[in-house]
């Protein structure tokens, strides 16, 4: 039985490192490609001891051909100060990086997957966000080039879809966490428990009344992977996160009580177009994909901890 060829773009980060990995459980060939910007060799070094494992180190940003059956489009800084830093870079790979795997998978024939956000929704007006809301964005503010950026390549994949007749795949991620997160990224549940493991006081921004809705890494894998294996009757982008909301005060909270530390909480100012409220409404992800999440907060949280202790 030949072994289904998968490329991973964006493979080094974290939520590459992790399909990788289930990709290769699955007994797929697994070319992982990465420009190592946010994403981390370490990330996937025990990987390359499997012969079905390949890492290439490439920018989507440029062409690349290569014959496959599968491509999940991955690249793409996620974190607002990753993607900040660079923001033409960012909206480069968005933009530039979507057209490159649209014309791969044009190619080829190859079905094609795009990790698009949640941040298409912008600060949103509605409490739940459904894949019909279509957002409210500041195309001008200093997130753009992230939102935007996956506003387009969205875009891109639905007229690849209609013009072409290319197998898409559009899931928009909501807030994620769990092993191989970076650090130093700057997302909330990294910074916490970082913050919580060295003594350090917990820094929230804003009045810690905004919410987000947190999925463990393992249940948004398996979301990939069954949006993935539908037929191609999927023409329609498909929220994938978890729909229990939680303010950022409870998450602190929660956090430290895990680690067995009681900590100064620090406020400080909230940043521009930060949204107030993330939370999907993931009916399409259950009636389609027969899909949720099914790890707790707590014991994702632990397990995220436990990674952390290893590695600061």
């Amino acid at each position: 039985m030949l072994r289904k060829r998968v490329l991973v773009t964006g493979g080094a980060g974290f939520i590459g490192a992790h399909l990788c990995r289930k990709l290769l459980e699955l007994n797929c060939d697994v070319i992982c490609l990465d420009n190592f910007f946010t994403g981390s060799k370490e990330n996937v070094v025990e990987l390359l001891k499997n012969p079905y494992f390949e890492l290439v180190r490439h920018d989507v940003i440029q062409q690349f051909r290569m014959e496959v059956d599968e491509i999940y489009n991955l690249a793409c800084p996620a974190s607002p100060f990753y993607y900040q830093s660079d923001p033409v870079q960012t909206i480069k790979t968005n933009v530039m990086g979507a057209i490159n795997v649209l014309e791969l998978a044009k190619s080829t024939g190859a079905k094609v997957f795009q990790a698009s956000t949640s941040e298409v929704y912008g600060d949103p007006s509605m409490d739940i966000q459904s894949e019909s809301y279509w957002g409210n964005v500041n195309p001008i503010g200093i997130r753009s080039c992230y939102d935007e950026g996956k506003r387009s390549a969205e875009t891109l994949f639905f007229d690849y879809y209609r013009e072409y007749k290319v197998k898409i795949r559009v899931a928009r991620i909501f807030n994620t966490y769990g092993p191989y997160m970076k650090s130093n990224d700057g997302r909330v549940v990294s910074n916490f428990i970082v913050q919580a493991l060295r003594g350090e006081k917990l820094t929230i921004y804003g009045d810690g009344n905004q919410t987000r809705s947190f999925c463990y890494i393992s249940d948004l894998i398996d979301g990939f992977l069954k949006l993935m294996d539908q037929g191609d009757n999927i023409n329609t982008p498909i929220n994938l996160g978890n729909p229990q909301p939680i303010t950022m005060i409870t998450l602190a909270e929660t956090i430290m009580e895990l680690i067995g530390k009681k900590l100064d909480i620090e406020y400080l100012p909230l940043p521009q177009d930060d949204p107030r409220k993330r939370r999907p409404d993931i009916s399409k992800a259950k009636q389609q994909l027969l899909w949720e999440p099914t790890v707790t907060l707590k014991d994702g949280l632990n397990e995220t901890i436990s990674y952390f202790k290893k590695i600061i």
